[in-house]
């Protein structure tokens, strides 16, 4: 009888020892953290568009499950590819940006929607793709590519002025298509990599503090030149100018430019702590709330889930992004690093923006909330990006 018990203890030794070094294993090619957080958004983002499908026609729920589908399969796709070579192809990456940006204006190719060209319409699937959206991602390798070769130091303010000469290459492109708000999330994202790559304090001031006067000059001016010309070929369009004097005077115009910020407020705060239920939001249902699935789709989330439905949202986003950091910090590339960073920057800016607007915080634009806006394009491309961050966490973190 003993040798019997000793030969069963092993063997369950043995089995805990196989169950211990599987999920060993498991942290190893998956983090847990980045994978929850993705899960728990797109299941929020799922319930939230279900919700506008039901008094919405646009907000088509066999679409953004589409979406859902194969943004699963890119990101399963990343996960499995080693992207070391992108570190040293920053000219064929820039070449590849640029190429993106354009590609809607190429004939038989562009889909025109909301008054601008910015879409391509992808054969058999029957799918229209944004492209600046993977602009985006591009970007962040671009600069990062760049950046890795300073090995944590910029010493000389000719090479800071490069490093944003080529940040500024996409960006103005983005500007020339007419997407203004893709334009900024390039821009801050690859401002953060610009500095994380070892830029000085100073320098990024007083490059911040011309941009502020340069963006200033050129409202004034285009405002002054339209006023006397009047030929509507003006820098800044009607409708982006009306947004920024409606963030400065929200009781301005309530019932065309400023209609949509007062209704997204009345959406939020009539949700309350707990919100009023699925399929009780009565701004988005009753039709006064524009864009409910789109670019107003926290305002959504806040009349049907509440103040909690809220904190839940940016308690997931925080850990995505928390989480991304974590591979940052444990990463053992410099390149790599410099990507995972430019990522969350891109999060935080799409997430402080889109939330902003809706609260009155930051002006009207056309970013979408990462994996809950209704959206092919993003939800693809932001799917991807998870991948990109478990293939480095895979590959490339010392654990």
């Amino acid at each position: 009888m003993p040798p019997a018990k000793g030969a069963a203890a092993s063997s369950l030794k043995h089995v805990n020892k196989k169950l211990s070094s599987s999920r060993s294993t498991f942290r190893q090619q998956v983090h847990l953290g980045v994978l929850i957080a993705w899960i728990g958004l797109i299941a929020f983002g799922t319930v939230i568009i279900w919700s506008a499908s039901l008094t919405n026609s646009e907000a088509s729920f066999s679409r953004h499950l589409l979406g859902i589908g194969l943004g699963t399969c890119a990101a399963i796709v990343m996960w499995n590819l080693n992207l070391s070579n992108l570190a040293n192809l920053s000219s064929v990456l820039m070449v590849a940006d640029i190429v993106l940006i354009f590609l809607p204006f190429v004939p038989g190719l562009s889909v025109t929607a909301m008054g601008m060209t910015g879409w391509i319409k992808i054969p058999l699937i029957g799918l229209n793709f944004q492209p600046v959206e993977l602009v985006k991602v591009v970007t962040i390798f671009y600069m990062s590519a760049l950046g890795a070769q300073y090995h944590g130091s910029i010493d000389s303010v000719k090479e800071y002025l490069k490093l944003c000469g080529m940040l500024a290459v996409p960006f103005i492109c983005v500007i020339i298509q007419g997407d203004l708000g893709s334009s900024l999330v390039i821009f801050v994202s690859g401002a953060i990599i610009i500095m994380m790559s070892g830029a000085r304090k100073e320098w990024v001031l007083a490059t911040l503090a011309i941009i502020i006067g340069l963006v200033s000059l050129i409202l004034a001016t285009d405002s002054i030149v339209d006023g006397i010309v009047g030929d509507g070929n003006s820098l800044i369009q009607d409708y982006q100018m009306n947004r920024l004097l409606v963030f400065l005077d929200p009781e301005a115009d309530t019932s065309r430019a400023g209609y949509n910020l007062q209704q997204s407020l009345i959406a939020v705060g009539s949700g309350g702590f707990f919100g009023k239920g699925l399929g009780n939001a009565t701004q988005s249902a009753a039709g006064f709330l524009p864009e409910s699935h789109t670019d107003f789709v926290f305002a959504l989330l806040s009349e049907t889930f509440g103040f909690a439905g809220a904190f839940v949202l940016l308690a997931l986003f925080a850990l995505l992004m928390f989480s991304t950091i974590r591979v940052a910090i444990k990463c053992d590339s410099l390149f790599y690093k410099l990507v995972c960073v430019g990522f969350v920057g891109m999060w935080l800016f799409q997430i402080f923006e889109n939330i902003g607007m809706c609260i009155g915080l930051m002006p009207i634009t056309g970013i979408p909330l990462p994996f809950i806006s209704f959206g092919s394009s993003s939800m693809i491309v932001q799917c991807m990006v998870i991948g990109i961050i478990q293939s480095i966490w895979r590959r490339h973190a010392a654990q």
